[in-house]
């Protein structure tokens, strides 16, 4: 296959992937979607730089709060709520970017080391073109918060591209090649690391490419070439190495807000990787989606039996793919780049157990052996490119299906469900657009009867509480087992709050008999009840300001404004301290409003924030003086609106 050809085959890969994922454009919002996007109207509309820098230091995900990812979802939208459209859309055209970067890495490594040009090009097509097409990552490219691991992707595929180039430059330039090696791995990293944390991957990636396809330009680079190699790819490995081992000194300590401990973690990921290799290499259209809470965790080598069954055969993998670097490269670069890749996020940092889109960046060696595999064949070429375009079309058709699923949520949510019949995200998820769909009954049908086993599962109780006021009432006996659920629950303590607003609307909107004022009061109390819940500033705070708002309904100010207070002072911030002098001014309680501005600035300032994004974000607010102008706005539209009613 010449270049040319090549680049023809490659356009056409390109084509196929778009049209494949073009379904899902249709698509929208998903899980996390809802928690991550909202940071584009949370201060305001991104149209000025006070409001630019707001918004790009606001992340919380990881020390560095991910800002480039941040600034990436700026080209789709400006504000919230947003069409999910150009966000999907930014999504798979990036997708695509990385497939080409990848394929233009793999002609690189193969380049003089894997066969003639011929077999290096055609392999580079294949194996580029069936990460690409293949339909696991329709649910990392159209689940659009994903962003965040796709463009540590794309600046860890520009780093390994940069090395690459560099550590041939080497052999013949030391100097450039020490330029290009430094440039690519520091700027490479960084920009990965500034998207997510396992950015931070890049140089044990490009250990493992140096380890294997790169282990004859060893022989030819100068000593101080090799010094800086260990320096920049070495060192950080080795750091990384000494990070994630850390934890082990409390791997059988219980974790917060984890049914599992790490030790128990370590123990399932082995399984969890082999079900990866499933994914991969039998590719299929259904999957368990987003929603993977109900994998069970290994409590014991043989608790499943396929814990050790599992970790054997990874361990051979490993060890079969270090012996045999020197006579199959690729096919040890495809395996150790894979478990590299997989380091930080299915080792010891106490992230959930399985998803899907943690494949994306290690994954993308894994069909370059396979591709040499199919140039080398020593049958007609006609056989060889016939056997290329049918895995290629096979994955393309699959894709095309998985995103065309993507592009209808009420049906991808009952699929989810029945895939995953123990899950209690995916149950709520597609009773919520049973609910939407005027089918209340669909919807408590999915959800009573795991309800029933698991008494205490919020998502289940809040979501059928939910079905049932659809239908219009709230049974008595349903309203005692949801607050028996807020009072035991552990887990699920971010949908309380947000549930008991939303149950607010409901109750001034006279939609559903049962649900009243005192059936909110009695809920809020179980909750405030829960020592899981208590133990949790934040989730005090909520509840406590709920149970503010309750008290001003019901006509007691005075009441109202003590527990507002008492809220404040949980986390004395002046957001919560505006929202809720806001609420009482819009009840008329003028004074009151401003008794309890009052009341915060009266108060501690608040302890410094979290090192690293956090921190930085404090400073742009207070460089902006943001929340003392609010604070005065607000303090001067108070006064007006009292001084204008005594008149």
């Amino acid at each position: 296959m010449t270049r040319r050809w090549a680049l023809f085959a490659w356009m056409l890969v390109l084509i196929a992937a778009w049209c494949a994922y073009a379904p899902g454009l249709s698509g929208g919002f998903v899980f996390d979607d809802f928690i991550n996007l909202p940071a584009l109207g949370e201060t305001g509309p991104v149209h000025d730089a006070a409001t630019f820098w707001r918004y790009i230091t606001s992340g919380t995900a990881d020390p560095t709060g991910r800002p480039i990812a941040l600034l990436s979802f700026l080209l789709d939208a400006r504000n919230w709520p947003a069409d999910p459209v150009p966000f999907l859309r930014t999504n798979i055209l990036l997708h695509l970017l990385n497939g080409t970067l990848l394929w233009c890495l793999l002609r690189r490594l193969g380049n003089g080391r894997a066969g003639a040009p011929a077999q290096v090009e055609f392999a580079a097509v294949t194996g580029a073109g069936l990460w690409l097409l293949h339909p696991l990552f329709v649910s990392t490219t159209l689940y659009i918060v994903q962003r965040e691991a796709m463009l540590p992707a794309t600046f860890t595929l520009l780093g390994l591209l940069g090395w690459v180039h560099g550590r041939e430059l080497a052999a013949t330039d030391a100097r450039r090649g020490a330029t290009w090696m430094l440039v690519a791995m520091v700027g490479g990293t960084l920009l990965a690391f500034l998207s997510k944390a396992n950015g931070a991957l890049l140089p044990l990636l490009a250990l493992a490419l140096d380890a294997t396809v790169l282990r004859e330009l060893s022989a030819r680079e100068a000593p101080r070439v090799r010094v800086l190699r260990r320096i920049l790819v070495v060192l950080p490995s080795i750091a990384i190495a000494v990070y994630l081992l850390l934890p082990l000194r409390h791997m059988l300590d219980p974790i917060p807000g984890r049914p599992w401990t790490l030790a128990e973690r370590l123990l399932t990921q082995p399984r969890i990787l082999v079900d990866y290799f499933q994914l991969l290499f039998v590719p299929r259209v259904l999957s368990t989606g987003v929603y993977n809470d109900a994998y069970a965790a290994s409590t014991g080598l043989l608790s499943p039996a396929s814990t050790l069954f599992s970790l054997l055969a990874i361990a051979a993998l490993l060890v079969g793919a270090w012996c045999a670097r020197a006579r199959t490269p690729a096919f040890s670069a495809a395996v150790l780049f894979f478990f590299a890749g997989q380091v930080i996020e299915s080792t010891t940092i106490p992230l959930e157990l399985f998803f899907e889109h943690r494949n994306y960046l290690p994954a993308m060696l894994v069909f370059w052996p396979l591709g040499l595999a199919l140039a080398r064949w020593k049958v007609a070429p006609a056989v060889r490119v016939g056997a290329a375009c049918a895995l290629l079309a096979l994955c393309t058709v699959l894709t095309w299906q998985r995103a065309t699923l993507w592009g209808d949520q009420p049906t991808m949510a009952a699929l989810w469900a029945a895939r995953s019949p123990e899950s209690s995200r995916a149950q709520a998820t597609a009773s919520s657009f049973d609910v939407q769909a005027g089918h209340p009954d669909r919807a408590l049908a999915r959800l009573l009867p795991l309800w029933s086993q698991r008494p205490d599962d919020l998502q289940l109780a809040l979501n059928a509480a939910s079905a049932f006021c659809a239908q219009g009432e709230l049974p008595a006996d349903v309203a005692q087992g949801i607050a028996t659920a807020l009072h035991t629950a552990t887990e699920g303590d971010m949908l309380v709050h947000r549930w008991l607003d939303r149950a607010l609307t409901v109750v001034d909107a006279h939609s559903c008999r049962g649900l009243t004022d005192a059936t909110v009061q009695a809920f809020a109390e179980a909750a405030y009840e829960n020592p899981k819940l208590h133990a949790i500033p934040g989730r005090r705070q909520d509840l406590l300001s709920i149970q503010g708002r309750l008290a001003l309904r019901r006509g007691d100010a005075a009441q109202a404004l003590r527990l507002f207070d008492r809220a404040l002072m949980e986390e004395p911030t002046p957001q919560v301290a505006g929202v809720q002098a806001s609420i009482l001014a819009s009840a008329g309680e003028y004074d009151r409003a401003l008794a309890h501005l009052d009341h915060y600035a009266t108060l501690p300032p608040p302890p410094a924030a979290a090192f690293g994004m956090p921190r930085v974000h404090a400073w742009v607010l207070d460089r902006q003086a943001y929340w003392p102008h609010r604070i005065d706005n607000l303090r001067r539209a108070i006064v007006a609106e009292r001084d204008k009613g005594q008149h």
